[in-house]
């Protein structure tokens, strides 16, 4: 459910008063439309290498204050696609990465998968001097395609033709009815709660290497969670922040416990030759893959089931049953190719609607204003991301898994 907790605790994070602050502070800097496409663009990218649920939300608000400027003629669409840039370009170089978390933390992977990669530390992932090139080189290009293909003034269609209303006000809290409401709508709890988790992550911390600390899934949706409980600062607040969040989330409640579930019968089912499915695949990519071509057949292979399967860390444990025992079996970097498998998995969220529920919901748009935008994105993306790839996985040595 790492994924689901992710949604909600951007949400309840980005939707706090202080942050709706910040986002008309950020609104004032761009001078353009275009330069306001951009602007989102970089914001939602940077914001997503935090947190990709965080992106989506703190982007299109971010969105919504720009479109209330009456002196910047921008394209309400072209806007919105820039906000979803973070989960379609980057965020899976960062810290929410699900495969980098996943194998970063013995504890969150299943044993079948743990014997074949071992535990690989954010420092052979996102933390590569490798991965940190192609980060920037994604960011530069997706800015320059942002600002490109954003219309100018004369075309531009602004969020009322688009039939909007871009004004956003935080619902007000509900009026106490009964003495025992009085802590729901009273600081007091928040307080006390954040005080107490303040206390357990500075323990956290301080028995842990930082880089460890803050890989573990439980750690990391913790921190964002009593964030944003600390920034809605009433109980009553926060609790409708969340319940406004879930049904963004559904679907990706739902899909998990399946992805379990096909995890599962790839790593532990055998058939007549007492063989798994996950080891007749990797038998499959090693016949037809080598050392050189491993980044270029994975980062195609991932790219294209992505577009069915949605999903970072579900897919993750369904696919690194075998792309992990093909990287060993080739010698190639472990670290590197779950780096493969975030880069590549992203380029099919620039145009698969399902993840731009939450943001969609924000713009009171659909998918289809966006995805002519983001499809130029994926155009010009996939070439660079595989070639990126493929080069920079050269300069990486291989080292064997290490067990816990």
């Amino acid at each position: 459910m790492q994924m689901a907790f992710v949604v909600i605790g951007g949400y309840v994070v980005a939707s706090s008063p202080p942050a709706v602050k910040l986002i008309d502070r950020l609104a004032k800097l761009p001078k353009n439309g275009r330069s306001a496409v951009a602007w989102v663009a970089l914001i939602s990218m940077v914001a997503s290498l935090l947190n990709w649920g965080l992106s989506l939300v703190f982007g299109g608000l971010l969105v919504r204050a720009l479109a209330r400027r009456t002196d910047l003629k921008m394209d309400y669409r072209a806007a919105g696609a820039a906000a979803y840039l973070g989960l379609g370009a980057v965020w899976a170089l960062g810290l929410s990465s699900s495969a980098a978390q996943l194998q970063a933390n013995p504890a969150s992977l299943p044993p079948s998968i743990l014997s074949i990669t071992g535990v690989i530390p954010f420092t052979q992932t996102i933390f590569l001097w490798q991965s940190g090139a192609m980060l920037l080189a994604l960011i530069v290009i997706s800015l320059i395609i942002a600002y490109a293909t954003a219309p100018g003034p004369n075309s531009a269609r602004d969020a009322k033709a688009c039939g909007v209303d871009p004004s956003f006000n935080l619902p007000p809290l509900q009026p106490r009815t009964r003495p025992g409401e009085w802590l729901e709508h009273s600081p007091l709890l928040i307080i006390l709660l954040v005080l107490l988790a303040a206390g357990w992550l500075f323990h956290e911390f301080s028995t842990k290497p930082a880089i460890s600390a803050i890989s573990g899934l439980n750690t990391y949706n913790f921190l964002f969670i009593m964030l944003g409980a600390l920034l809605h600062w009433r109980p009553r607040s926060f609790l409708d922040a969340v319940a406004r969040a879930v049904p963004t989330t559904t679907g990706v409640l739902i899909q998990f416990p399946l992805y379990g579930s096909i995890a599962a019968l790839m790593t532990t089912v055998k058939g007549a030759d007492a063989q798994t499915l996950a080891h007749h695949i990797s038998t499959f990519f090693v016949s037809i893959a080598s050392h050189d071509t491993y980044a270029l057949l994975m980062g195609v292979y991932s790219a294209i089931l992505g577009f069915f399967i949605p999903s970072g860390g579900g897919k993750w444990i369904i696919e690194a049953p075998y792309v992990m025992q093909v990287a060993n079996d080739l010698k190639y970097h472990l670290g590197w190719a779950v780096q493969i498998y975030n880069a590549a998995e992203a380029l099919p969220n620039l145009i698969n609607p399902f993840y731009m529920l939450p943001l969609l919901g924000v713009l009171g748009l659909k998918a289809r204003d966006l995805i002519g935008f983001s499809f130029v994105q994926l155009l010009v993306h996939t070439p660079i991301v595989l070639f990126l790839l493929w080069a920079l996985g050269t300069t990486l040595a291989y080292a064997p898994p290490v067990m816990p």
